[in-house]
């Protein structure tokens, strides 16, 4: 913790008193939660950002969707729509915020919404011709007016939340006793290479926090982001190999850029990094194109949904991400499968 960051301890003191006198009044039924017939998955975190939620939802809609009619709900972040909105061929990323309008153009048999209350923007989803049969919740860890079926809680590899502390001396967007609300917990961003005993002594540490279930210990997963062996745009691919030596420019707008640009940086690159989930204005563009100086630009995914329409001159590229579990796929696979099957909607 920094020096700044001691200073403001007490602050994180109030906040964490604030917001588990909060969780209290839920966990006691004084504030009331919703729930829904139709199986609901959490995916999200008790930090702020950078945990992996995009990858690891969009692994979920790979596993959901060959079976079920499959909806993803977020509230659209920075995005500059109001309400309840349902992607169709007239949205884009501003609409419906980048990470909602990815998941919208990479999967188009799945239905995308965004609405900032949750409870809302179910009920509209469900009131379609077309409902869904499972839905994603999207970063709603803390949104206790849905009470969820099943919580997926993430926490990154080099950020773990048993090391944290509330905001805004850390990270932390509630307590750590937040994880007993979990199903699973998944430690993401992981070395590909990590060993069984380093996986084991994070479990220790995390079960600390997360409550048994069933009288057991809840199973801890760990994954990896396995980066694409090609980058793409609207019309051709490169292979990773052939441009990891030439000389372009890397641009991010992500929380935690560094595992992006160590897979595709040489000694001849260019950076540009903007802050999480950054608008591109017309100045961000044209300096853009004066660093790339005719170079390719390759960007993240969630940036390029943002960047595609914009004119640089040169090819602009993005590089895929998938969330890799390291072990116990099956297991996992199994667990989401029995628990949306037995779901009311779906028996």
């Amino acid at each position: 913790m920094n020096f700044l960051r001691k200073l403001l301890f007490p602050l994180a003191i109030l906040y964490g008193w604030v917001t588990s006198i909060r969780n209290y009044l839920y966990d006691t039924g004084i504030l009331k939660s919703r729930s829904f017939d139709v199986p609901v998955i959490v995916v999200g975190n008790l930090s702020v950002g950078g945990t992996g939620k995009t990858p690891q939802i969009e692994y979920l809609i790979r596993l959901l969707s060959p079976h079920y009619k499959v909806a993803t709900l977020s509230r659209g972040y920075k995005r500059k729509s109001k309400g309840f909105v349902l992607a169709d061929a007239t949205v884009n990323a501003e609409v419906l915020g980048d990470e909602p309008f990815q998941y919208f153009q990479k999967f188009p048999q799945i239905q995308v919404a965004v609405d900032v209350d949750r409870c809302h923007g179910i009920q509209q989803l469900l009131a379609q011709k077309e409902a869904p049969e499972v839905i994603l919740l999207d970063d709603a860890y803390q949104h206790r007016k849905v009470k969820a079926g099943f919580y997926i809680l993430l926490t990154a590899y080099d950020d773990l939340f048993c090391d944290d502390w509330m905001l805004p001396a850390g990270n932390l967007r509630e307590s750590r006793s937040g994880a007993q609300r979990a199903n699973m917990i998944i430690v993401t961003k992981c070395p590909p290479n990590i060993s069984e005993i380093a996986q084991q002594e994070i479990a220790q540490k995390l079960q600390r926090f997360a409550a048994p279930q069933n009288g057991a210990d809840k199973v801890i997963f760990f994954s990896c982001i396995d980066y694409d062996e090609k980058v793409y745009n609207a019309s051709d691919s490169l292979d990773v190999t052939a441009i990891q030596s030439q000389s372009k420019l890397l641009l991010a707008g992500i929380a935690k850029p560094s595992p992006f640009l160590e897979y595709l940086q040489s000694g001849h690159d260019a950076v540009m990094i903007f802050p999480d989930h950054h608008h591109f204005s017309e100045s961000d563009i044209l300096a853009i194109k004066n660093k790339a100086g005719g170079k390719i630009i390759v960007t993240t995914e969630k940036d390029f949904v943002r960047l595609q329409a914009a004119d640089f001159s040169t090819p602009l590229y993005y590089l895929p991400i998938k969330s890799k579990l390291l072990q116990h796929s099956d297991f996992f696979d199994k667990t989401i499968l029995d628990y949306v099957g037995t779901c009311t909607g779906n028996r």
